[in-house]
C-alpha cells in the first residue's frame, strides 16, 4: 500500500484548486510574468492565484503580474467582483504565499493610476522604465 504524506496531498489539492479556478473563470487574463522574477519566486503563479481568489470570494482575476514592490517580490492580482464597481487588488508575497494587501480601487482611481503610469513611463516587471 502506498502512503502519501500530508504535504504531498496538500500540494496536490492546491494545484487542483488552481486548475479549477482557471477553468471556472473562462475569461482572458492579462498576465505580466518576467521569467527572471518567476525563477526567484518560491510560490507558483497558479498557487498565488488560488490564494488571491480565496482572499476575495466570488471574484475573477482580470490581470496578474509578478513584480518587486518596496523591495519585496509579490504577485499582484486585479480582481473583478460581480455587481461591484472597480477592482480589488490583492498582493501575495511570492516567497511566503501570504496575502500582504487587499484594497479596493474604484474605476476612476484605476484610470487615474494608469494615466500616472503612462505619464511617468511604464515600468515593466523587471523594473525597467519604458518610454
Amino acid at each position: 500500500m502506498v502512503r502519501f504524506s500530508a504535504p504531498i496531498i496538500a500540494g496536490a489539492l492546491l494545484v487542483a484548486s488552481a486548475a479549477l479556478a482557471n477553468a471556472q473563470q473562462g475569461v482572458a487574463v492579462s498576465s505580466k510574468i518576467d521569467p527572471k522574477l518567476a525563477a526567484a519566486a518560491k510560490i507558483t503563479l497558479d498557487s498565488a492565484r488560488v490564494i488571491a481568489l480565496r482572499a476575495v470570494p466570488h471574484s475573477t482575476v482580470a490581470s496578474e503580474e509578478l513584480e518587486r514592490e518596496h523591495g519585496r517580490l509579490i504577485y499582484s492580482f486585479d480582481m473583478k467582483v460581480a455587481k461591484r464597481e472597480g477592482i480589488q487588488e490583492v498582493n501575495v508575497n511570492a516567497i511566503t504565499g501570504k496575502v500582504i494587501g487587499v484594497h479596493h480601487e474604484t474605476a476612476a482611481a484605476e484610470l487615474q493610476e494608469k494615466r500616472a503610469e503612462m505619464k511617468a513611463g511604464i515600468k515593466d516587471s523587471s523594473g525597467i522604465t519604458k518610454p
